[in-house]
């Protein structure tokens, strides 16, 4: 066998050996870079649509229990309510009542955060069947200043009419105030001022002759604000203070429409001096209010900005919760929504006290699920590199053991084959001869 007939052999023994290798690997790889790649793109085509679907539901399910956390914090209070008509009417007696009465809210001072327990109920009164005030309790100390409260100038906010509103109810049934406070505008706001107010709770009371007064509990607003004003609708921890200029925050609705819980109080409807109620945000008033800084909403009135905006009211009213689009000041949001699903004599179902909203800016949502698909898409495309430089790597590693496998091959014939016997020529000489 010539020299050249044996490195052929060789260098074809070594070529299948390193296409049988390298083909099967290079299809390999080929499959698995490119489902790699598709899946990728699928998995970049359908982030947004899966994100959304799932903070659609978390949303929802927040507003949801946000709501109900609400509803049962005001159960409670009505409990407290219907035991302050049972403890003994002293002075002393209010004023511990008072006192023991606390739950935590996080606060600023100085600078620093922190948290504190407060009163809940900013005062309690005792007043008899002709609306005097027998008994006054003011931010937990007994006030003298007594008033006859059956004339609403006389109340703390010049219009209330809770005196009138309880004393034709039955024993056990109970009114309850909308959120009164005076309204604190934007330019107040800005500095540092925040929305202060009540929510008062009153009940008959009756003795042998029959009607004999009512007793009312005033709960501090700030304890019904701490259930939005630290929630953030897409995360677990909850902050300081929500910022409205995110899009991402949660807002409280009363049964009448109105703003009552927001990130800018200046929002929140509230009353002027006198008593009377601020006006609120209308087609009408719309450029006015903006320029004067003075944007108190009622839900209701702001079709005008998209007909989603009293849907979404309206439903929630009919004691509905679900979610909706809508635009506000050129934003488009997204709203999960859920009544507050507790009732008194002036606040009956299906409206109940209100409800809450879960906002979520679209376009900023938009950008944080664009920027994960990058990131996906972005990975993918590594892993594809990767699977590729593997690929070379492998078949320049093959290379070299092909090479050396037929130099093992052609060294392994040499020795096989006697000295000198190369003479005798190949096969195909030896077939020359015979003929």
């Amino acid at each position: 066998m010539s020299k050249t007939n044996k490195d052929k052999r060789s260098f074809s023994i070594g070529s299948v050996f390193f296409l049988l290798i390298v083909i099967p690997l290079s299809l390999m790889a080929f499959l698995i870079a490119n489902g790699m790649f598709k899946l990728g793109v699928t998995i970049k085509e359908r982030t947004v649509n899966v994100l959304d679907s799932k903070v659609q539901e978390d949303i929802k399910a927040r507003a949801v229990n946000a709501s109900n956390e609400v509803a049962s914090f005001l159960m409670e209070c009505n409990k407290d309510l219907q035991i302050a008509t049972i403890i003994p009417s002293t002075e002393a007696v209010y004023k511990q009542f008072v006192s023991e009465n606390k739950k935590p809210v996080w606060v600023k001072i100085d600078g620093k955060i922190q948290q504190l327990l407060i009163p809940l109920y900013k005062e309690m009164t005792l007043t008899d069947k002709n609306g005097n005030e027998q008994i006054k309790i003011v931010d937990g100390q007994v006030s003298k200043k007594l008033v006859n409260v059956s004339n609403p100038a006389n109340t703390t906010y010049k219009n209330e009419v809770y005196f009138a509103k309880t004393k034709n109810l039955n024993k056990g049934e109970f009114y309850v105030s909308p959120v009164e406070g005076y309204y604190v505008d934007k330019a107040a706001f800005e500095k540092g001022k925040r929305f202060d107010g009540i929510v008062r709770f009153a009940t008959p009371i009756f003795n042998q002759s029959g009607f004999a007064g009512i007793i009312t509990l005033a709960l501090d607003y700030r304890h019904l604000a701490e259930f939005t004003d630290h929630l953030v609708p897409t995360q677990a921890e909850r902050v300081f203070e929500t910022q409205a200029s995110t899009g991402n925050y949660a807002y409280m609705v009363d049964n009448r429409g109105f703003v009552i819980s927001h990130p800018s109080d200046f929002h929140i409807v509230g009353l002027n001096h006198d008593g009377t109620i601020v006006p609120t945000l209308s087609a009408q008033n719309a450029a006015e209010l903006a320029k004067n800084g003075t944007e108190a909403l009622n839900m209701f009135q702001l079709g005008f900005l998209d007909p989603n905006i009293f849907k979404i009211t309206k439903e929630a009213a009919q004691g509905k919760s679900g979610v909706l689009m809508y635009k506000f000041g050129g934003i488009n949001k997204f709203v999960a929504y859920a009544p507050i699903k507790f009732y008194a004599s002036n606040i009956p179902a299906p409206t109940g006290f209100g409800w809450i909203g879960l906002g979520l800016e679209v376009e900023k949502y938009n950008e944080a699920a664009t920027k994960l698909s990058q990131n996906i898409e972005k990975e993918s495309k590594a892993w594809t590199a990767t699977v590729i430089f593997i690929l070379i790597a492998s078949m320049i590693i093959l290379f070299f053991i092909m090479l050396l496998l037929v130099r093992g091959i052609s060294r392994s014939l040499k020795s096989e084959i006697p000295e000198g016997s190369e003479g005798a020529g190949s096969f195909d000489d030896d077939d020359d001869d015979d003929k």
